[in-house]
C-alpha cells in the first residue's frame, strides 16, 4: 500500500461543508483483496483498536464498520477507519470518512474530516503501516507512541489560545476567519477584509510596538506623564547592575530589556550575589538587562482594547502544596500531568519548567528541589507570575478599582497600543491608586489572552470580543455581496454580465471567469481562473466590494469552495460534459457537483435556477435557500407555478425580459435591446441575459440598473464568445469556445439561422472528454455544417496526437457521410485552410482552445471586427429556443 498523494481541502466541498483531507492511495498487491481473505487480521485489528468497535459505517449504527470487516472489506477503507480510529485516540475529533474508486484497479481517494492537516496526515501514514503490518501477521507498531507523536504534531501546528479565541469570536459573529499561517488569521472579506496575529492587528502601531518592546523606554514615557513606574535603570554588565541595586536600594527586580512572558525576570533580589546571578539569566534573552526597585504588593495584568479597559487578572507565581512524600520536583511533574497545562501557550495554563530560576528562587527559600514539603505546605517556585511561566490567574475584572483600569488605559494611550497588555503592581485592589501604592511595571504587546478566555478562578471574560469589535463595529460581519456562478454551459458569459452590472452601479466588482481574474475591469491574473485559488484572490482583496465568481466544476472537486456561503448562487444549466475525468460517470455526478454552489447560499439568499433545465430542476429540494426561476418562456409550466406560489422568477414575453411575482408583473429591459444577443437571434444568449438578470435583481441592483447594464454590455466585453470577424471578400469567422455537445447544439441552431451560402466548421473537443462524449460532440455537430475540418487542441490531456481527432472525424463521417471531413491538427493551421476555400456569403465557425492566436492570423489577414450578422425574419427568435 502506497500513499500517492495528500492535499487539504479548506472550504466546503462535495463530500462536507467542512475542512477535509483527500488521499490517494495503491493498494498495491492488497488490490481486490478483503479483511476476509487474510486469516486472523480482523481479530488481531480489533484487539489494537478496539474502538473500531463503535464506528458505524453503512449500517449506521455502533457495530457496522466490524459487520463489514467479518463480512468483507477492502483494504482502502479499513485504512480510512484506522486513520479515523487514531485521529479520535489523538483527541482531533474526526468522524467523517470516505473511500472512494479513483483512477484505475486498486486506486481509491481516501476523504476524512480535517481538524488538523499535519497532524491526520501523519496519522494516515501510520495508520497504512499499521494495516499492512496486521495483515502480513507481523509486529504492529506502537498504538501509544503513535498517539504521543501526534498529539506533539498537533501542539506544534494547532492555534494558540489567545489565537483560536479571536476565531471562536468570529465565527460567533459570523465573520469568516481563515488561517494564513500560524498565528496569521484574515478575517472578512474584500474591502472589509482584516489581518490579524494572535493580538497584533491591522490597527496595532508599529512604532507603539517598537516603544513596548524596549522596557526602559517604556518607563520613561510613562513617567514623564505621570504613571507611576519603578525606579531604576539599563545595565549592560554584572557590574552595572550591582550599581544600579546600590543607587535603587535592595530590594530589586532584575529583567530582560526586551524580554516577554516573564522569560529572565528575578524578583526581590537583595544581595550583589543575587544580582550578579540574576544578570546572567537575564542575559540569555537580552544583551541588557533592567534593574529597578521592586514593589511589593499583587501582580495584575490589565487588558486595554480600543482604548478600553475590558478585563483584569490577578496573576500568581508557579508553586506547588506539599504532600509529605514527594519531592518538589515530584510535585512539579504532578502539577504539569494537569491536561489544562501545556507547552508553550498552546494550552490555558503553561507547564512549570525547571531551570536555574527554579532553583534560585528555591535556594532562597530554603529549598532544593529534593526537598519533600509538608502536607499542605504551599511552595512558590518561581517568583514571577507570567502564565508563560507557569503562573495561574484569578479574574478581578469586577472588583479592581476603577482607578487602576484609567491608569492602564492612559499607558496605553502614550505607548500607542490598540491592544495592550497593561501589567501593574497593587498593594490594595479594592482602594484607589495613589502615589506609592501602585506602579505600571510593564506595558505588552500582543498581550496574551488567555488568563482573561480562560482564568484558573474567576468568570471568564470574552476578551476576543472586544478585539473583534474593534475591527468590526457595531455588528458589522465583515462580508461583501458574492455572487458564485455554475453550469456546464454561459457561466463566462452570466458572470461577466453581472459583474459588468455591480460596475455600472460604481462597485469595484472582483471577478473570476475562464477569461482570468478582474479587479475593477482591470486585468490582474491571466488564464482560466474559476477556481478556489482565484476565488479567494478577489475576496481577499482590500479594494473588492463585491465578488463576482464563475465557480467550474473542477475547481469544485480539486479545491472546493473559496467561501463559507455566498448571497446568491446561480446555475446555468448542466448537460454532458466532463464525464470520464475526476471519477465522474454521468451527468448526475456533474449535477451533485455543481449542486454544491446552491446548496452554500446563505440563509436569506437567493439561488437562481434555469427553469428550462429538467436537471437543474431537480436540484431544488437540495437547496434551502429562496429560488428566482428563469424561463425564455412565459408558458413554462414551473414559472407559472411557481409565480402563483408568491415566487419571483424572470422570463421572455413578447419580446421583453420580465420579472414577475405574484400578480405583479415588471419589464426589465426588451431583448432587442440586449447587444449580445444580437437583436435577440443569439437564443443562449438571451438565456444568459436572463439568469444575469435573475442574479443581478437577487442582489439587489435596482431594475433601471440592470436594464442599462444589459443594454451597455457590447459583444466586444464578452471576448471570445460569438466573436464575429468580416473578411476582405465579404466571407465572415466566428470565433467561439463552445466544446461540449450541448454548446454545439445551441451555436449550430444559431448559425443555422444566419444566411449564408454555406456553413464551414473548424471543431475540436477537449482530450480528457470520454470517448462516448467525443461521439455526442460530434452527433451535436453533424447536422449543422455543410463540411468540417477537424482540429486538437495544444493540451491534449493525455490523450496521443491525433486520437481525439480521429475518433471525432470516424463519428462525423458516420453521423453525415456525404459531408467532407479532413483533419487538420493545428487550430491556426485548421482555420487557415479552411479560409482559403471560403467565398462572399460563407460562414466559418471556429471552436477554438486559444483565442489569441486566432484573432491575430484574422488581423494579419486584414479581417475586421463586427457585432453583427444578418439574420433571416421569421417571427420572434427568442420563441424558437
Amino acid at each position: 500500500m502506497n500513499i500517492q498523494s495528500v492535499r487539504h481541502i479548506e472550504g466546503p466541498n462535495v463530500y462536507l461543508y467542512k475542512p477535509i483531507l483527500v488521499a490517494r492511495i495503491h493498494l498495491g498487491e492488497w488490490t481486490e483483496k478483503e479483511s476476509v481473505d487474510y486469516p486472523g487480521f480482523t481479530e488481531r485489528l480489533l484487539a489494537l483498536l478496539p474502538g473500531l468497535a463503535e464506528h458505524h459505517c453503512a449500517k449506521g449504527a455502533p457495530g457496522g464498520f466490524v459487520g463489514r470487516l467479518q463480512g468483507g472489506t477492502y483494504f482502502g477503507h479499513i485504512c480510512e477507519h484506522v486513520a479515523i480510529e487514531l485521529a479520535n485516540l489523538a483527541g482531533l475529533g474526526v468522524n467523517y470518512g470516505k473511500t472512494v474508486y479513483a483512477d484505475g484497479p486498486g486506486i481509491y481517494d481516501i476523504v476524512l474530516e480535517c481538524a488538523c492537516f499535519e497532524t491526520q496526515r501523519w496519522l494516515l501514514l501510520q495508520a497504512v503501516e499499521l494495516v499492512r503490518a496486521l495483515s502480513r501477521d507481523e509486529r504492529a507498531p506502537d498504538v501509544a507512541q503513535i498517539i504521543t507523536e501526534a498529539r506533539d504534531i498537533h501542539a506544534q501546528y494547532q492555534l494558540g489560545p489567545s489565537t483560536q479565541a479571536i476565531v471562536d469570536a468570529c465565527k460567533r459573529r459570523g465573520i469568516p476567519v481563515r488561517r494564513l499561517q500560524g498565528s496569521f488569521l484574515e478575517l472578512g472579506y474584500g474591502v472589509h477584509r482584516k489581518r490579524v496575529e494572535a493580538t497584533i492587528t491591522q490597527k496595532t502601531s508599529c512604532v507603539g510596538v517598537d516603544i513596548a518592546s524596549d522596557k526602559a523606554f517604556t518607563k520613561r514615557l510613562l513617567e514623564d506623564v505621570g504613571i507611576p513606574v519603578p525606579y531604576g535603570g539599563v545595565a549592560t554588565s554584572p557590574e552595572e547592575a550591582i550599581d544600579w541595586l546600590c543607587d535603587v536600594g535592595a530590594p530589586v527586580v532584575v529583567k530582560p530589556l526586551d524580554g516577554r512572558q516573564g522569560q529572565g525576570v528575578s524578583l526581590n533580589l537583595t544581595t550583589e550575589d543575587e544580582v550578579r546571578k540574576a544578570f546572567a539569566v537575564a542575559s540569555e534573552f537580552s544583551r541588557s538587562a533592567v534593574v529597578e526597585e521592586y514593589i511589593p504588593g499583587s501582580n495584575v495584568r490589565l487588558l486595554v482594547v480600543a482604548g478600553r479597559c475590558v478585563a483584569a487578572s490577578l496573576r500568581q507565581p508557579a508553586m506547588v502544596e506539599g504532600d509529605g512524600k514527594a519531592t518538589i520536583r515530584e510535585l512539579i511533574e504532578r502539577v504539569n500531568q494537569d491536561p489544562r497545562r501545556g507547552v508553550g501557550h498552546e494550552k490555558p495554563l503553561t507547564r512549570i519548567a525547571i531551570d536555574a530560576v527554579v532553583e534560585r528562587v528555591l535556594a532562597k527559600a530554603g529549598y532544593t528541589l529534593e526537598s519533600v514539603p509538608a502536607q499542605g505546605e504551599r511552595v512558590t517556585v518561581r517568583d514571577s507570575a507570567n502564565l508563560s511561566t507557569g503562573g495561574e490567574a484569578c479574574d478581578v475584572t469586577d472588583v479592581i478599582h476603577p482607578t487602576y483600569r484609567r491608569i492602564a488605559e492612559q499607558s496605553a494611550m502614550h505607548i500607542g497600543l490598540d491592544v495592550c497588555g497593561v501589567d501593574m503592581v497593587i498593594r490594595s485592589l479594592h482602594e484607589p491608586a495613589a502615589r506609592g501604592n501602585c506602579a505600571v511595571i510593564e506595558v505588552n504587546a500582543a498581550p496574551g489572552i488567555r488568563m482573561h478566555e480562560h482564568p484558573s478562578q474567576g468568570e471568564p471574560r470574552r476578551v476576543a470580543e472586544a478585539i473583534v469589535e474593534s475591527l468590526f463595529p457595531n455588528g458589522q460581519n465583515g462580508r461583501i455581496p458574492i455572487i458564485s456562478i455554475t453550469g456546464t454551459n454561459g457561466k463566462t458569459t452570466t458572470s461577466r454580465l453581472v459583474a459588468h452590472g455591480f460596475a455600472t452601479a460604481g462597485k469595484t466588482v472582483g471577478h473570476t471567469s475562464t477569461g482570468g481574474v478582474y479587479i475593477g475591469g482591470t486585468l490582474v491574473q491571466p488564464g482560466d481562473t474559476t477556481g478556489p485559488r482565484s476565488a479567494r484572490l478577489v475576496l481577499s482583496h482590500p479594494e473588492v466590494e463585491v465578488a463576482v465568481l464563475e465557480t467550474a466544476r473542477g475547481g469544485i472537486i480539486r479545491g472546493g469552495l473559496a467561501y463559507d456561503y455566498a448571497d446568491v448562487g446561480v446555475i446555468t444549466n448542466i448537460s454532458l460534459d466532463h464525464v470520464g475525468q475526476d471519477c465522474l460517470d454521468s451527468i448526475d455526478d456533474i449535477a451533485h457537483v455543481k449542486a454544491l454552489v446552491g446548496e452554500r447560499v446563505r440563509p436569506g439568499g437567493i439561488v437562481v435556477l434555469n427553469a428550462d433545465d429538467d436537471r437543474v430542476m431537480a436540484m431544488r429540494s437540495r437547496f434551502q435557500a429562496e429560488a428566482f426561476l428563469t424561463s425564455l418562456s412565459q408558458r413554462n409550466e414551473r414559472i407559472a407555478r411557481h409565480i402563483a406560489a408568491g415566487g419571483t422568477a424572470f422570463y421572455v414575453e413578447d419580446g421583453q425580459i420580465v420579472e414577475a411575482n405574484g400578480r405583479v408583473r415588471r419589464t426589465v429591459v426588451p431583448v432587442a435591446e440586449i447587444p449580445i444577443t444580437l437583436g435577440g437571434t443569439v437564443g443562449f444568449h438571451v438565456e444568459n441575459a436572463l439568469l444575469a438578470t435573475a442574479a443581478m435583481r437577487a442582489a439587489g441592483l435596482p431594475r433601471r440598473l440592470v436594464a442599462k447594464a444589459l443594454r451597455t454590455f457590447e459583444p466586444d466585453r464578452n471576448q471570445g464568445r460569438c466573436a464575429m470577424f468580416q473578411l476582405q471578400n465579404g466571407a465572415h469567422v466566428i470565433l467561439d469556445y463552445a466544446h461540449n455537445p450541448a454548446g454545439f447544439q445551441r451555436v449550430g441552431e444559431w448559425l443555422e439561422r444566419v444566411p449564408h451560402k454555406r456553413l464551414l466548421g473548424v471543431v475540436g473537443v477537449p482530450g480528457d472528454r470520454a470517448d462516448h462524449v467525443v461521439e455526442q460532440a460530434a452527433q451535436a455537430l453533424a447536422p449543422w455544417f455543410d463540411q468540417f475540418i477537424v482540429k486538437e487542441d495544444q493540451d491534449l490531456r493525455g490523450r496521443k496526437p491525433g486520437e481525439i481527432a480521429r475518433i471525432l472525424q470516424t463519428a462525423i463521417a458516420q453521423a453525415v457521410p456525404h459531408k467532407p471531413v479532413k483533419v487538420v491538427l493545428s487550430e491556426v493551421q485548421a482555420m487557415e485552410a479552411a479560409l482559403c476555400d471560403m467565398q462572399a456569403g460563407d460562414v466559418l465557425c471556429v471552436f477554438y482552445e486559444k483565442l489569441a492566436p486566432l484573432e491575430q492570423r484574422l488581423t494579419q489577414l486584414g479581417a475586421v471586427r463586427v457585432h453583427g450578422l444578418p439574420v433571416q425574419s421569421d417571427g420572434p427568435s427568442y420563441a424558437m429556443l
